[in-house]
């Protein structure tokens, strides 16, 4: 059948299949917000302070050509825009930069970061790559606390919008699964891109890039799709793609199976995983409630990879996490849980207009769990992952070998020992797992 026939049973699945319109612009000039409240950092993880470069931010546009695009059947290219941290040089008289989005219902907010709008890039010294992929929806400035922070540790960090899976693509309340197709889709593809953009372009930031040594940071689907990226090919079965879509018909179930059931950036027969990829950080990753990871091919991943999930997590299931972790294949693999966390572990704090509604604050806000401190632990993690398996600076491996147990305990009127890089009495309701 033709890829018309095949999208046609797809969109089944979904019960909208029109592209919502993205959000108009407001004319009111958006002053930046600080999201942070600013609290000590002598409650927060070592790796979490900042590192000894300054960190210049830069917008780019790139296109991937001649890619199936599943809303309108045919190859097109493929546009998308990435937000790249790096660090810098000359910041004398640049501007803190601001992010500008809009929420879930399309409120527009700019929040205030730290690093320098379009400064001049380090010179003389490459830096590993890290790629960062947001979640359903999202936007390439959710997770901009990580670009910054590992931007002044010495790591160019390129945060992909996914098109079609952005919040202002999508109408959360008419059209809420109008990008989602996309988004299954596209995921890996877009990751394995910025990876060769970085590799074979050539301006001044990609000269300052070591695309040999990348990683990838994924939430959400964005963990969908780097699960898929280091090996963990999609299986998607046919009982799974008639639960979701309802389509009874064999033949049009094995097209949609066929479609989607790709692995490591698009790649159908012969898959190799690109052996620049170091590491890899999986935020919450969906997919494996629905089982869509063939178990042999995760068996057969070699990259060392970080779990971090909220053990009450109910949009990715925390025991579907740990199984992925525990079937993975990996010598170097680890799992971090917070205690009575959901799914919100990753973002940036709310911006002021977030809060006025649920659906908005919910892509945001954790009940149990303060967002600058989780904020700060992923900091830290994504830092030692990073510079032990990127970088292979064999002393911050010493992060990443910890008790299962975060929650000091009172022992002969002394606590024990608090977390390698964890200061006394502030690590607690965390759990950690390696193997």
């Amino acid at each position: 059948m033709t890829l018309l026939i095949r999208y046609c049973a797809f969109i089944t699945l979904f019960l909208f299949s029109a592209l919502a319109s993205a959000g108009k612009k407001s004319d009111t000039t958006l002053i930046p917000e600080d999201v942070y409240v600013g609290i000590s950092n002598e409650v927060f993880p070592r790796l979490s302070q900042r590192g000894e470069y300054d960190v210049g931010v830069r917008t780019i546009n790139v296109v991937n050509p001649q890619q199936l695009d599943v809303s309108s059947q045919k190859n097109s290219d493929r546009k998308l825009v990435l937000e790249v941290w790096y660090p810098a040089s000359n910041v004398k008289n640049k501007h803190r930069a601001s992010y500008e989005n809009v929420t879930r219902t399309h409120k527009p907010f700019s929040i205030l970061g730290q690093a320098y709008r379009d400064a001049e890039a380090a010179k003389n010294k490459k830096f590993p790559l890290v790629i960062l992929s947001h979640g359903y929806t999202g936007y390439r400035s959710l997770m901009f606390y990580l670009g910054e922070h590992l931007a002044s540790h010495g790591y160019v960090v390129a945060s992909i919008d996914h098109t079609d899976s952005r919040n202002i693509d999508v109408d959360m309340i008419k059209a809420p699964f109008s990008g989602f197709l996309s988004t299954l889709y596209n995921r890996s593809r877009d990751q394995y891109f910025v990876m060769d953009y970085f590799s074979k372009n050539n301006h001044d930031l990609t000269k300052i890039t070591d695309a040999k040594l990348s990683a990838i940071i994924g939430y959400s689907m964005g963990g969908y799709g780097a699960i898929n990226s280091i090996g963990g090919c999609f299986d998607f079965s046919l009982p799974v793609i008639a639960r979701l879509s309802g389509v009874q018909d064999s033949a049009q179930q094995q097209q949609m199976r066929q479609l989607l059931n790709s692995c490591a950036g698009g790649q159908y027969d012969n898959v190799k995983v690109d052996a620049r990829l170091k590491a890899a950080i999986l935020i919450a990753p969906w997919g494996g409630e629905l089982s869509i990871f063939s178990k042999d091919a995760l068996s057969k991943v070699r990259v060392p990879s970080l779990f971090i999930s909220g053990d009450q997590d109910d949009i990715a299931g925390h025991k579907s996490i740990q199984s992925i972790f525990e079937g993975l294949g990996s010598e170097s693999r680890y799992l971090l849980t917070y205690n009575n966390a959901r799914h919100n572990i990753a973002g940036h704090p709310a911006p002021k207009v977030a809060r006025e509604k649920e659906l908005d604050l919910g892509h945001y806000w954790e009940p149990s769990w303060n967002t600058e401190q989780l904020n700060a632990v992923n900091k830290h993690f994504a830092l030692a992952m990073m510079n032990c398996h990127v970088k292979k600076i064999s002393s911050s491996c010493k992060f990443l070998k910890l008790p299962q147990n975060a929650t000091q305990q009172k022992v002969d009127g002394k606590l024990t020992p608090a977390w390698e890089g964890f200061p006394d009495r502030f690590a607690t309701g965390m759990q950690w797992f390696s193997r």
